[in-house]
Order: structure tokens, then C-alpha cells, then sequence
């Protein structure tokens, strides 16, 4: 318990140290400014998918008002049906390019919680963030698909192999099993190499593992408060969406280098444990 509470302390002084907050709040501006190319790229993606642009307007039009979906009708209907190479081009490098300055602020987050300088060149760092984009990228594409689409898709699997009912709820739970796993997975490969320094691998799952269990329960939990309780659009009008997306990308920035900053005491403590005694 004493062990417990020395750990906990000294996140807390760690936390206030490394201005933790304004650290994230860093990476959610990056985040946010990466949203319109992310917008191209889908837009781009859409036609090559073969999507029925019936089934798309119906679907827009249960979360869109009507008027608003009739309107854009036409401009839709096209995005979906006209494929657009350049678009798709461009689309892609300016997500891994604007994602990979959230990416550096990241980086920044894990050189103050190891408390080491930057010393590599401009291009390694950019090298290094946006090899770490794409396995951002890959770890949201996971963590968001399987457990929002993973029933939709258990259930079409389903409707051709006709499961029994004890598979379909093994499935239920690899499904989050999963999500789980490959996100703390890439999350370790980020901690372990973003910060300019040289560490075991191992030292860096605690905190991946920590990270990744917050991100589902903050995002699960701040998704049920806005639905429920919140009252952003009431009061911010056509902004509540804005200000639910920042207040989203904030804390997940948050939750990135709380796991950084787990992993950094972690460290200190195992080099000052088997850190030789000094002889008098």
C-alpha cells in the first residue's frame, strides 16, 4: 500500500512538473487542424468503396434534417459515385502530415516525461512521426471499428456461417479482446520510440496497457455524458459540435502522456533500483 500511494505522489508531482495539460492540449490542436484533410481523404475513399448513394442519403437523413440532406443530395450522390485520384492523393498526404505535427507534440510529451533533450535532426523527427502517424492511425481505425461495427459485423458473419449463439457471444467479447490488444500494442511501439532515449521494451507495456484502458472508458464514458447530460449544443449552438470534438481530442492528448508518464517513474525506479551502491 505504501508502495502504491509513493507511486501515485509521485506521478502527481511528475504530472504538475511536466505541464501534463498543456502538453495535451498541444497535441488536440494538431488533432483538430488534421481533421480537414482526414474529411478529403474519406471523401476520397467513398467512391471506391461502392457505396449506394440511396443508402447513404437515408442514412444522412436519420442524423441530418431532411432539408439539410436534400440539399446537399447532389454533391453527395457525386462524392460517392466519381472517383477523384488527386483528391485521394492529396487527401492522404495532408492527414499524415498535419497528424504527424500532433504526432511531434506527442514526441515533445515523451522527452518531458523521460526528462531528456531533442538532440536528433529535423528530418528523423518527421521520419519518426509519421512512421508513428500511420501506427496512430491504425490503432483508432481498430479501436473504433471492432467495438462500434464489430456487432454489424458478427452478425452478417453470422447470417452466412449460422453460428450458435456460444460463438456469437465468444465473438462479442474478442471483439473488445482485441481492440484492447492491438491498441496497446502500437501504443507501446509509440512510447518506446518516440522519446530520444534508449529503453527496454518492456518497460513501456504498463503504461500502453494503462493508456489504452482510459481512452476506452474516458471515450465511452464522455460519449454517454454528452448524449445524457451535456448540454454543449444549447449552449455553444452550431459550435457544441466543435467544442465536443477539442474537449474529446484534449483528453485522449491527456491520456497519452499520463501513459508516458507512468512509463517514464517506471523507468527512473527500475535504473535507480539496480543502480549500483556507491562505495565510502
Amino acid at each position: 500500500m505504501a508502495n502504491a500511494k509513493s507511486y501515485v505522489k509521485e506521478f502527481g508531482e511528475k504530472f504538475k512538473e511536466d505541464n501534463a495539460t498543456l502538453l495535451a492540449a498541444a497535441q488536440a490542436y494538431y488533432y483538430l487542424l488534421a481533421i480537414v484533410p482526414l474529411l478529403i481523404l474519406i471523401l476520397a475513399i467513398l467512391p471506391y468503396l461502392q457505396i449506394d448513394p440511396q443508402r447513404l442519403m437515408d442514412l444522412l437523413g436519420t442524423i441530418l434534417p431532411g432539408e439539410i440532406a436534400t440539399t446537399f443530395e447532389d454533391q453527395i450522390v457525386s462524392v460517392v459515385t466519381t472517383p477523384a485520384g488527386g483528391l485521394l492523393t492529396i487527401g492522404i498526404l495532408g492527414t499524415l502530415w498535419s497528424a504527424s505535427n500532433a504526432v511531434s507534440a506527442f514526441i515533445k510529451a515523451t522527452n518531458e516525461a523521460y526528462d531528456v533533450e531533442e538532440t536528433r535532426s529535423f528530418i528523423a523527427q518527421k521520419g519518426i512521426a509519421i512512421l508513428l502517424t500511420l501506427f496512430m492511425l491504425v490503432a483508432v481505425v481498430v479501436a473504433l471499428v471492432l467495438p462500434i461495427f464489430g456487432g454489424t459485423i458478427i452478425d452478417t458473419v453470422s447470417s452466412f456461417l449460422n453460428l450458435p449463439s456460444q460463438t456469437e457471444i465468444l465473438f462479442q467479447v474478442l471483439r473488445w479482446v482485441i481492440s484492447i490488444a492491438v491498441m496497446s500494442i502500437v501504443l507501446a511501439v509509440m512510447y518506446k520510440i518516440a522519446p530520444n532515449k534508449s529503453f527496454p521494451f518492456k518497460e513501456v507495456i504498463i503504461g500502453a496497457l494503462i493508456a489504452t484502458i482510459l481512452w476506452q472508458l474516458v471515450s465511452l464514458g464522455f460519449s454517454f455524458y454528452v448524449s445524457n447530460f451535456g448540454s454543449y449544443n444549447a449552449t455553444y449552438g452550431s459550435l457544441g459540435g466543435l467544442i465536443i470534438l477539442i474537449l474529446w481530442f484534449f483528453l485522449t492528448g491527456l491520456i497519452l502522456v499520463i501513459g508516458a508518464e507512468i512509463n517514464a517513474i517506471v523507468h527512473k525506479r527500475k535504473n535507480t533500483k539496480n543502480a549500483p551502491a556507491k562505495v565510502h
